[in-house]
């Protein structure tokens, strides 16, 4: 198929980076709500779903797709004033729906739907915490995909909205008083009007809502006017007795740890007042904290500190750090619940109060103790339960409960999906990258596999921020299994997977090392027979989408194609705008001259080359996306199609009212994934 793409307008736009000029042809496409460049986005949509729509697999795709996608969903319950509150999906609904019920095998009674709130299923729930007696639900909805939050209470008992409204909060919780009168949250200033979506965010502030009140009179807690780039989390300790600050500052690991006493009232202490290591409140016996750190304890471990004599000659180790990840720790049922990564999956360890070891909790196969928003435990320390989600590749979402008085787990949800798991099998291979160091790689396929190099895989990766990938389910991905399809996911360096050394491997001048990982995974799938260069595509989102990019730049051979998403792919740009000055912990800054001359060498819309044959590249993007704004991949977009030659396609789908991929409606996710799956078939002669 002959394409034709739309013509993309060049300016003289030159840059001066240390003496280094960088011509930037494309910076007009950085204005996502110009006349031009929705023209823009409208032409290049037009060549995109015409090719999309000409491929024969796209509907019976997206047809099995829907089938797969429909069946009951639930996460682990939350207990909270006796009741439990859980979200649930009955299949096809775009958004999960909030449901409380006074036991586990009570009824279920409908609390918060989102989908009642837009049209089109857009204005997603993005957050949402109870108050310790069961009767306030603060929630959060952002509508097309955006990181603000807008904040309203619902009462429980009655299911209506009190008229509390607050706006301009981002990333950020609700952390009630144990009284239920209101909450802490974090919140910006408003940005200009027009600016909401590329604006960058500084300055974040700590108030106190109060039920009932105007967010006018909301109380300011805490704010650093010196300080533009912290950030506040905070949450109240069990116990009532203390606001809990994490002070984090963009993606950087490491953060201070601040407290308020809310008995005695006084200032905000600082506890931890350097950005050392990272400190994560667990617990705490009254002026004692329990704190999870990497404090001299790569793979982190538990300590804890009196409050009262927080001097370190007094700090008292709990749990040691071990061989292995120690991810989460939950004070529950009167003891540790310890989440640890070993070679990236999960194992769940008891400890007593004094740290000695009580035990395991025995999970059904290798994989992970996830849901959509990141590893989790559910329970508190006067709990005799705990609850949480386990899932593999093949291996659906089941809620479990464990009870620590009779010492094992049961599930109390099993998704009655119809597939039948019996004929694929997971298992973990190691990669030897470039130099030398063994990288982990899920491999997940028919257990009669042919080691023909004739399969077609997909290879996936993320390698950043810290962030184990785990073998967890996607229903998405059973499509591409069902087709034929082979699924490696690989661990690499820049994750969390073997704790801080591997993570800082990955970053800043060595962040090379996180795409000869992926490279290396590539040439051992080749090598090992399982596939050749014609029939590998990779794939990877945000983080994972510069992997992608700069993979296929430096590589374009080795790929027969390639799906970066919402990808970050100016990287001398990318702190300009919204949220992305935090990356620069792990990336750099291209305002430093060391770090800009190893960003300009990576970076993929730098590095695309013309007159190079590339692989089929289909760049998935959002108009609303304002965690990585859609810029990045427009520029891209632009550059690879006028530096590429040959046959193989080069497109650009852009996603309308939608954002980074958060709370993206069930029918959008449907649609993506079924162009993805018939874009990839069709590239890799898959039929």
């Amino acid at each position: 198929m002959a394409f034709q793409y739309p013509k993309t307008r060049k300016v003289d736009q030159v840059d001066d980076y240390h003496g280094t000029l960088v011509a930037d042809p494309y910076r007009w496409l950085e204005d996502t709500d110009s006349p031009e460049t929705q023209a823009w986005v409208q032409a290049q949509n037009a060549v995109t779903f015409s090719y999309l729509e000409s491929l024969p697999q796209r509907n019976r795709i997206r047809q099995r797709l829907t089938e797969l996608w429909d069946f009951p969903k639930a996460l682990a319950p939350e207990l909270h004033g006796g009741r439990y509150f859980q979200l649930r999906n009955s299949g096809l609904q775009n958004q999960d729906v909030l449901y409380v019920m006074d036991s586990l095998e009570g009824e279920a009674r409908l609390l918060l739907d989102p989908n009642t709130l837009s049209t089109d299923g857009t204005v997603a729930l993005t957050g949402w915490s109870v108050s310790k007696d069961g009767r306030w639900l603060a929630y959060a909805t952002s509508a097309a995909g955006s990181d603000w939050l807008r904040w309203q209470v619902r009462s429980v008992d009655r299911g209506q909205d009190l008229e509390d409204v607050i706006e301009w909060s981002k990333f950020s919780g609700a952390a009630w008083l144990p009284n239920g009168s209101g909450f802490f949250y974090a919140r910006y200033d408003a940005p200009q009007e027009g600016e909401e979506f590329a604006q960058a965010n500084y300055f974040q502030k700590l108030y106190f809502h109060r039920l009932g009140d105007p967010q006018s009179a909301d109380r300011l807690v805490y704010e650093r006017p010196d300080q533009k780039e912290w950030g506040f989390d905070a949450s109240v300790s069990e116990d009532g007795n203390y606001l809990v600050i994490h002070v984090w500052q963009g993606t950087d690991r490491r953060n201070r740890l601040f407290y308020q006493d809310l008995q005695a009232g006084g200032p905000v202490v600082e506890l931890i007042s350097e950005m050392e290591a990272a400190y994560h409140f667990v617990g705490n016996d009254g002026p004692l904290f329990y704190l999870r750190t990497d404090l001299d304890a790569p793979r982190a471990r538990l300590i804890a500190i009196d409050t009262r004599q927080p001097g370190r000659e007094n700090w008292r180790q709990v749990i040691p750090e071990g061989e292995d990840t120690l991810e989460i720790v939950k004070l529950v049922g009167e003891r540790f619940a310890a989440l640890y990564l070993h070679n990236a999956h999960h194992v769940i360890r008891l400890y007593n109060l004094d740290g000695s070891p009580d035990g395991e909790v025995n999970l059904p196969t290798l994989g992970s103790v996830n849901t959509a928003y990141g590893p989790s435990l559910s329970g508190e320390r006067a709990h005799r339960q705990l609850f949480y989600v386990f899932s593999s590749f093949v291996y659906p979402m089941t809620v479990f409960e464990y009870d620590f008085d009779r010492r094992s787990s049961r599930a109390i949800f099993t998704p009655p999906i119809r597939f039948d798991f019996s004929p694929y099998e997971t298992r973990q291979v190691f990669a030897a990258s470039k130099d030398g160091t063994q990288v982990p790689m899920f491999l997940v396929h028919r257990k009669d596999i042919k080691l023909d190099s004739d399969n077609p895989t997909l290879l996936y990766g993320y390698g950043g921020f810290n962030i184990a990938l785990t073998p967890a389910f996607a229903v998405s991905r059973l499509a591409w299994l069902e087709m034929g399809g082979l699924l490696a996911v690989a661990n690499l360096r820049g994750g969390s997977e073997f704790g801080e050394a591997w993570h800082e491997a990955g970053t800043i001048h060595k962040k090379q090392n996180v795409f000869d990982d992926f490279i290396a995974c590539a040439e051992h799938l080749i090598a090992a027979g399982i596939t050749r260069p014609a029939r590998l595509a990779i794939q990877g989102g945000s983080n994972g989408g510069l992997l992608v990019g700069a993979c296929m730049t430096q590589r374009p051979e080795l790929f027969g194609a390639a799906q970066p998403a919402v990808g970050v792919m100016d990287m001398l740009r990318f702190h300009k705008f919204t949220i992305g000055w935090a990356w620069v912990s792990d990336y750099g800054s291209s305002d430093d001259p060391e770090q800009f001359k190893t960003l300009f060498k990576y970076s993929p819309l730098h590095n695309l080359r013309p007159g190079v044959h590339y692989p089929a590249t289909l760049v998935t993007t959002a108009d609303h996306d304002d965690r990585v704004v859609p810029g990045h991949s427009f520029k891209f977009a632009a550059a690879l199609q006028e530096a590429h030659t040959g046959e193989n396609p080069v497109l650009i789908r852009i996603q309308v009212r939608a954002g980074h991929g958060f709370g993206k409606p069930t029918a959008i996710l449907i649609a993506e994934q079924s162009d993805i799956w018939a874009f990839l078939a069709a590239n890799l002669g898959m039929g």
